[in-house]
């Protein structure tokens, strides 16, 4: 199949793009290596920003169908010291500008806005390479190729399109994340449902923290954030759920029970996420016929932008082609233009409030954080 825009990846910032495209007129194909969409659990909550999340679903004419899948109160959260002590509150009165939504539902609002066949599921891919006069070929698992006239690396951490355009890989962050979900919470984990409150929780300390919040359905999504090292995770067998559930826990001994109850009282197998990021100056030279965006473009630690900016960089694009469509090149040099110091002034800004979250202080400097923006 060949279509003016090749995609390799449908997440976010792949779907933004081939939305705003198809308003634009302009056909593009979406290759992606899940089998389905419901193929794995599409992650938890996201905060959608009203200067450039939401600017990217205006582009994609998608307002009235955002703001029905937008859960009203999780933009509550409190930050609790290791007693249990709420240091920091704030209600959502309904006028953040940070609506929060469920990461699955805001991707099924994309895919349901594309025509049918716009995604090519269960398509891995395992190679790219150039063919000269900015064409590409992608070569999938399966042993079929497709030729791209302009490719798009969507495909996040791990590019595979990446290696086209810059040698750089993503290094460990030094922190990670374990994930853990509590079902049915108000009725079956009542402490730690009531700990959370109607929105999110952060209690954190020096290294560590434990963040909840308060998803659909009466389920509390827990992240329990640790800086260790690889080989410290890797000494955990996370195959046997007691016993790992058993060592996270062990890093939060004499913490408030309805906190650690966040860990232990778990309905699920707890996750390892590690972090990884790109340099924050990420950047390459103008290839023709190629460019990425989101994670594959600009990894970094989690700063609460990543889905934002990949969804801002999908319509960007989108609108750079639209406005040159005889003119890749003068398209994706815009878009690049553009890209570069918008990315890397929201990673470096992410870094430094990812290293305020880990100060020694803790958790007093992360309430003058939130107290101080709110000053602002």
């Amino acid at each position: 199949m060949r279509t003016p825009v090749t995609i390799i990846g449908a997440g976010l910032g792949g779907l933004t793009l081939a939305r705003v495209l198809h308003v634009a007129g302009i056909p593009a194909t979406v290759y992606e290596a899940e089998r389905s969409p419901m193929a794995r659990n599409q992650g938890g909550m996201l905060d959608i920003h009203d200067y450039n999340g939401q600017l990217a679903i205006a582009a994609a004419g998608l307002v009235d169908e955002f703001r029905g899948i937008v859960l009203e109160g999780r933009q509550a959260m409190r930050i609790l010291d290791r007693d249990g002590t709420v240091l920091f509150e704030k209600a959502d009165d309904g006028t953040g500008g940070r609506p929060e939504v469920q990461r699955g539902e805001l991707r099924q609002m994309l895919l349901d806005s594309l025509p049918d066949g716009t995604v090519r599921w269960g398509h891995k891919v395992s190679g790219v390479r150039a063919l000269g006069d900015g064409r590409h070929e992608v070569a999938f698992a399966d042993g079929t190729t497709v030729d791209a006239d302009l490719l798009v690396g969507a495909d996040g951490a791990w590019s595979r399109v990446r290696p086209l355009l810059s040698a750089a890989t993503p290094e460990y962050t030094g922190t990670s994340f374990v994930e853990i979900y509590l079902f049915d919470a108000d009725t079956r984990h009542p402490a730690a449902a009531k700990a959370v409150g109607g929105g999110s929780l952060m209690a954190p300390a020096s290294g560590k923290e434990i963040h909840a919040h308060r998803e659909s359905g009466d389920t509390l999504h827990t992240y329990v954030s640790l800086t260790e090292s690889p080989d410290w995770f890797a000494a955990i067998d996370f195959t046997d759920a007691a016993a790992a559930t058993a060592r996270i826990a062990r890093e939060f001994d004499g913490w408030a029970p309805e906190l650690t109850a966040l860990i232990t009282d778990g309905d699920t197998a707890p996750v390892l996420r590690p972090h990884h990021a790109l340099p924050i100056e990420h950047r390459w030279e103008r290839v023709p016929g190629v460019t990425l965006l989101g994670d594959a473009a600009h990894l970094s630690a989690p700063n609460g932008e990543g889905a934002n900016l990949a969804m801002l960089d999908g319509a960007e694009l989108g609108k750079a082609i639209a406005a040159h469509p005889d003119d890749v090149e003068a398209a994706l040099g815009a878009y690049e233009q553009d890209m570069f110091p918008r990315s890397a002034a929201v990673a470096a800004d992410g870094l430094l409030h990812y290293e305020e979250s880990f100060a020694a202080n803790l958790p007093q400097a992360l309430v003058d954080m939130f107290t101080g923006h709110e000053q602002d």
